[in-house]
């Protein structure tokens, strides 16, 4: 189990000579690295960036297919640019992490309307001004479709460097992603930028990887600190936990007699950010309290509860299924609002809890006929 080590760091370590450690990683690379996933075909800076945004939080295996429609409805950033963002968020539906897709989108508008369509692949700090982009994924970006030089510090990299040098400290804390890029910084090559880059973040994804490192296979196994004390799993340290509060919510399911749901767009930002979702309520009594406000409510009928955890808290969610049995005034509802059938939900964007709620209904209505 990781140590939490949040206290004071050492200095930077010895580190090996930069060309040696270069020249055993791209070795492996021309044998081992992986030269065939999609966006790896015709390396633009649009399909590099959308991968590297897809990439974050989520496994290659499950990235490919978004990836593939992705690039089929939006091949260019112009056209992402030009797309609604409900288009945009329902190609993300079940991807998770939305705010990846509103900054991907923003991100796209400020690429054409400011640039002219092209990325600013002449500079790491313009590349990471952008939405959603920091100072890593512009260096992905930039070394892997342009070749110039540009270190990058994603969680793998981290994790093969912070063993490498057996890094104390959590990463996530200032001084210690100082040391890090200091490292990074020290072995990132001129020639062969991006396929240094590739070879990193596959080092980090098939072989040192966070539970079962395959030290065996590893090209720097015997340069590797935490290996030679056996200490591997150790590193990086663990974020120092906090308890994660939970959050209770009541989703109101409401159903016209045409067999529709009423789905209400989310705030920009936040939780499920520009997605659709069912109104809610804090509360039974709040449930009760909207009901008789609006003159609905004959059939109440209470689901049984779920859970769906968030990077930093538990969301305990009842679906209530509300008949109505005639229509709403505009002023029931703070937010944009639409009918849709539970069945057919094409082109909005919506949570994957939700999505899944929503084809639960779908089977209740038509059981009940």
């Amino acid at each position: 189990m990781a140590r939490q080590t949040d206290g004071p760091i050492a200095p930077l370590p010895s580190l090996y000579p930069a060309a040696a450690f270069q020249q055993r990683v791209l070795a492996w690379f021309d044998e081992h690295g992986r030269k065939h996933l999609p966006w790896q075909q015709n390396q633009t800076p649009y399909r590099v960036w959308v991968s590297e945004i897809m990439l974050q939080q989520t496994q290659v295996a499950t990235v490919i297919d978004y990836f593939d429609r992705f690039m089929a409805r939006f091949p260019t950033v112009e056209a992402l640019a030009a797309a609604p963002l409900d288009d945009v968020l329902h190609l993300w539906t079940g991807l998770g992490y939305y705010a990846r897709a509103r900054n991907l989108h923003k991100a796209a508008i400020v690429v054409v309307e400011q640039y002219g369509g092209r990325f600013p692949t002449d500079s790491v700090d313009e590349m990471a001004s952008l939405p959603g982009i920091g100072r890593s994924t512009a260096g992905a970006v930039i070394s892997l479709a342009t070749g110039q030089r540009a270190p990058i510090l994603d969680g793998n990299v981290k994790r093969v460097l912070t063993r490498l040098h057996a890094v104390e400290g959590w990463p996530g804390r200032p001084a210690v992603e100082r040391t890090l890029w200091d490292i990074a910084e020290h072995y990132t090559p001129t020639e062969r930028a991006g396929d240094y880059t590739q070879v990193m973040m596959d080092l980090g994804a098939t072989l040192c990887t966070r539970k079962a490192p395959a030290c065996l296979l590893c090209p720097v196994q015997n340069w590797c600190e935490a290996h030679r004390m056996g200490r591997e799993t150790d590193f990086p340290s663990s974020k120092p936990k906090k308890a994660a509060p939970t959050r209770y919510a009541h989703a109101l399911m409401l159903v016209n007699r045409a067999g529709h749901v009423m789905l209400e767009q989310r705030p920009a930002e936040g939780i499920w950010g520009g997605l659709w979702s069912f109104p809610q309520c804090d509360g039974a009594a709040e449930v009760k309290d909207w009901c008789e406000r609006w003159g609905i409510g004959d059939s109440i009928e209470y689901w049984t509860p779920f859970t769906h955890i968030f990077s930093h808290f538990r969301l305990e969610m009842t679906p209530v299924l509300i008949e109505c049995s005639h229509a709403l005034p505009a002023e029931a509802f703070s937010r944009p609002t639409c009918w849709r059938s539970p069945a057919t939900l094409d082109g909005i964007g919506l949570a994957a809890p939700v999505k899944t709620l929503l084809g639960q209904l779908a089977a209740h209505l038509d059981a009940a006929g």
